[in-house]
């Protein structure tokens, strides 16, 4: 009678179910982790310790989250997590922006209504209600994807106590002297009619006009006698008709030479190396040269403007007027570019802008009065035409600043606007961005530093209503505007109660009490100020608004991490609010990650189709996938996102989860306060294990301190298949599975098993969250003294192995040999010879391994190969496949093992009992 011997096996039994069924598991962790406030236990479990701030960078409170802010979060929630569990206080406050032209307009057009005929009050009403709207459904949706934070406290820029704070922030660089008022050039967009900041402009390619005009130079005589009675004209160029009625100046560069040069009856004046291309341009045929002078000597000499003849024309110097392209003759405008403007106020020209909030030409401008920009363009074109004064035109295919919000073209334009005087701490900005801030990677340093070495002051006014007013007053009888600190704390202390609503339901004397006055004049009938600030201003303050505020968080923080589109944005605008106010950065670290493209490394976009929705993944895979797909970049780049990576990536991911479901099955039984054996006492394949988790627990250590999060899942997924799987769990199981239960083999398995699978799931916590707490969860049946959530318990550290590095010099040995008997054993069941590996003995001669043979016995070879036998000899003689291994050349012989099929461990043996049984398996069975 056969005898069931199964019930004898230690066989590996867990309820921790192979199929992950992410999407419908993971939201009962989600509410596990809130009814158990674990993010407020890991704060309390930290109090006292040193702290570290991750500062969240605020999104904008409008739609719903993409892949691109997913990605960002997740990274941001791998951070604090780590810290956390290494023995930081690390607190992480999610926020949101929420002032702005979108919200703006959104409820403008669900209104029906115009900005300029609204009630303010009403209209800022509504849009804290769509803010808010959509602050929930983030809110939600970060909270999906595994983030812990203080979800019920964020901070929003809407708040009274926020705007108050913002308003603190700007008192103190009006005290400062940072904050003026003055006319210069700024973006313009038409479409939303109010101005913008630099770090609200995207560069597109856009095709524009390419036009070359001729002025007249009636006063040439005095250059030079050769040119007196001649009808000399200087050849212009510009790309931009529309802003020639501003034209007051021409450009040209004081070291270049220029020609004048005959062409029929008439003489022209350009740059002499650009000879060709004006030719080819213009259509012109030139002759002889006349006379060729440097730039410098035209200075000061006057043009007419070729359809205003009253107006005349200096020529003037600048350094940017490059032979490039063009004439090296460049039209200059003061109140339609920086450069333009900054060459008017050197040589005292006036800043003109004949254009208005809309993009219409004003009264009074001539021959475009009350005509759009395009509708006064072709006017132009039409009128120099006519004149023959237009000798080209084409067109240029140029990188053109757009409107970040409607995509749409803008322009210069010079208004009064407020400012924050950037200049007069930007060397102080630029020493810290140089010697107070650590970047990452190592090239946001130049980036944000060339960024704000070039940019000019900062206009922070904006003419729109939903934002933080700029508090500033006008006086009736002077006209001058009124900025004082004063009065913008007194603002402030309404504006904390009610929220900055209260600006526009208030009058001046509500709002000054007895401050209500013009220091300037003493008149005492003032006007509000109608713009608001620019919403960098709102989320550039964020670090006094919340840092300096929140007593859970610190100024500076130890690090801001955004896109690398922020280092023109939050990075900046931060810094410059900070360094102006108290002359440091706000952070001590700043993480950059790259932007989101499909697999073949292009935009998204949804006329492509190749837009990857997080919801969408999470759906299919589960949010743990989409956080191995942060962990397992390289956010340095670009990162690259498609279904076959995700399809990847859930391969590595089963691959981890079923190496902790076996480690699992494999503890059924084992009590760690009884059954534990210490690590010296351990089988030396147990310590050989713990040694190379070690070189794990260092690398992922090493890692996440650099922020280098591909590391550790690589390299824990490397050990899961390499280590684990491929030998050690594989050559483990006849010991775990048949020895003794309680036998010093087997307790010292499930020890060393116990260990991996607590280090290896501490270390994924950060990433895998939901997966590392499920198994959590599962050890915590093993051992109920486990902490209650794998996010309270403490960083993994390094065990200690005696000579553990000999170990893994000695180990790295008999690996070499095992591999070659497996390549050998492949052949033999191909050959037919073999099933399963047990059926097998095996022959190695000596002479190949001589260092493994003497280290290792028979019997370690035997249990390692997993063979019935195994035997090193000098010799092979008789064996069924004998080969020489080609990558380690060692001479390795297969046959049938000798003897008789244990039924209870399928070990051959020669020694069977009465029942068949091995010795091994006799004796067990008898104990």
């Amino acid at each position: 009678m056969n005898t069931d011997y199964k019930k004898t096996l230690n066989l590996p039994e867990t309820d921790f179910p192979m199929r992950a069924n992410l999407a419908k598991r993971e939201p009962g962790f989600l509410e596990f982790w809130k009814e158990r406030d674990i993010f407020g236990k890991m704060l309390k479990n930290r109090e006292g310790a040193p702290s570290f701030v991750l500062h969240d960078g605020p999104p904008y409170a409008n739609g719903h989250i993409h892949i691109g802010t997913a990605f960002n979060k997740i990274l941001k929630d791998f951070i604090p997590k780590f810290k956390a569990m290494k023995g930081y206080y690390a607190p992480y406050v999610p926020g949101w922006d929420t002032h702005g032209l979108p919200i703006e307009l959104h409820v403008l057009k669900t209104l029906k209504v115009n900005k300029d005929t609204v009630d303010p009050v009403f209209l800022r009403e509504k849009c804290t209600e769509y803010a808010l709207q959509f602050r929930d459904v983030q809110r939600e949706e970060f909270i999906r994807l595994g983030v812990l934070g203080d979800w019920e406290n964020p901070y929003m820029t809407l708040k009274p106590q926020y705007e108050a704070a913002q308003l603190g922030a700007f008192a103190e660089l009006v005290k400062k002297g940072l904050v003026y008022k003055g006319q210069k050039p700024v973006y313009w967009c038409i479409d939303c009619q109010t101005a913008l900041a630099a770090a609200e402009i995207e560069y597109w390619d856009e095709s524009s006009p390419s036009i070359f005009v001729a002025y007249s130079l009636p006063g040439a005589g005095e250059i030079h006698p050769s040119l007196s009675g001649q009808d000399v004209n200087v050849i212009v160029w510009t790309t931009t008709p529309w802003t020639l009625p501003a034209s007051m100046a021409v450009a040209m560069g004081g070291d270049h030479e220029y020609s004048f040069v005959r062409s029929g009856e008439k003489v022209y004046l350009f740059a002499k190396n650009l000879r060709e291309s004006v030719e080819k341009e213009t259509g012109l045929s030139f002759g002889e040269e006349i006379l060729t002078v440097r730039g410098r000597e035209l200075e000061g000499k006057k043009a007419v403007h070729p359809f205003y003849p009253d107006r005349e024309i200096l020529i003037l110097l600048a350094d940017y007027v490059l032979l490039d392209t063009g004439t090296g003759c460049v039209h200059t405008a003061p109140g339609h570019g920086v450069e333009d403007y900054e060459s008017g106020v050197k040589y005292g020209i006036e800043v003109y802008n004949p254009v208005d909030d809309k993009g219409f030409f004003r009264q009074g401008t001539g021959l475009v009065d009350g005509l759009s920009l395009k509708e006064g363009s072709k006017k132009i074109l039409e009128t120099l035409t006519e004149s023959g004064r237009l000798l080209g035109h084409g067109a240029i295919s140029h990188s053109y600043p757009h409107c970040w919000r409607c995509k749409k073209p803008v322009i210069f334009r010079s208004t009064d606007q407020w400012f924050v005087s950037v200049s007069d701490f930007r060397d102080e900005a630029l020493r810290c961005i140089e010697e107070n801030v650590r970047w990452i990677p190592e090239w946001g340093k130049e980036r944000i530093y060339n960024m704000v070495r070039d940019r000019s002051d900062w206009c922070i006014s904006r003419q729109r209503i939903w934002g933080v007013p700029i508090p500033a007053f006008y006086c009736d009888d002077c006209g001058k505007p009124v900025l004082t600190e004063d009065r913008i704390l007194a603002v402030q202390k309404h504006v904390e109660k009610e929220g900055c609503s209260a600006w526009w339901s208030k009058t001046p004397e509500d709002l000054l009490g007895e401050l209500c006055f013009c220091p300037h004049c003493g008149g005492k009938h003032l006007t509000k100020e109608k713009d608001i600030m620019d919403v960098w201003f709102d989320s550039g303050s964020s670090h006094a608004a919340v840092l300096k505020v929140r007593p859970e968080l610190k100024w500076p923080a130890d690090m801001y991490l955004e896109g690398s589109d922020q280092h023109r944005g939050w990075f900046q605008t931060s810094l410059l609010t900070s360094v102006g106010m108290y002359g440091r950065p706000p952070y001590e670290q700043v993480l950059t990650h790259g932007f989101i493209v499909d697999g073949d490394g292009k935009k998204m976009s949804k006329s492509l189709g190749n837009v990857v929705a997080p919801q969408e993944v999470i759906n299919e895979y589960g949010a743990d996938i989409l956080r191995l797909w942060v962990a397992s970049t390289d956010y340095r780049n670009d990162i690259r996102i498609s279904q076959g990576i995700i399809k990847n990536l859930s391969e590595s991911y089963r691959r981890i989860r079923n190496t902790a479901r076996y480690l699992l099955a494999n503890l059924k039984g084992f009590d760690p306060e009884h059954h534990a054996v210490p690590v010296e006492k351990m089988t030396e394949m147990d310590r050989w294990i713990l040694q190379k988790l070690n070189g794990v627990i260092e690398r992922a250590n090493e890692a996440y301190d650099d922020y280098e999060f591909h590391v550790p899942t690589f390299a824990i997924h490397q050990f899961c298949v390499n280590e684990l799987s491929s030998f050690y769990l594989d050559s483990s199981k006849d010991r775990m599975y048949a020895d003794g239960t309680d036998s010093l083999s087997r307790r010292s398995g499930q020890t060393a098993m116990w260990l991996v699978l607590s280090a290896v799931i501490r270390m994924l916590a950060p990433v895998l969250s939901f997966t590392a707490e499920e198994v959590w969860q599962e050890m915590r049946k093993i051992d109920a003294k486990l902490p209650e959530s794998i996010f309270l318990s403490d960083w993994p550290a390094p065990f200690a192995v005696a000579d553990g590095k000999k170990l893994e010099e000695k180990w790295a040995k008999v690996l070499s040999v095992r591999a070659a008997v497996s390549r050998v054993l492949e052949q033999a069941r191909s050959a037919g010879i073999i099933g399963h590996s047990l059926d097998a003995r095996v022959e190695v001669e000596r002479k190949g391994a001589p260092e493994a043979a003497d280290l290792f016995t028979d019997e370690d070879l035997r249990v390692f190969s997993i063979v019935s036998g195994f035997r090193w000899v000098e010799r092979i003689d008789d064996m069924a496949v004998v080969r020489d291994d080609e990558e380690t050349g060692l001479r390795i012989g297969v046959d049938k093992a000798r003897g008789e099929k244990c039924p209870r461990c399928w070990q051959y043996t020669e020694e069977g009992d009465e029942n068949g049984l091995c010795p091994r398996c006799s004796e067990v069975l008898s104990a």
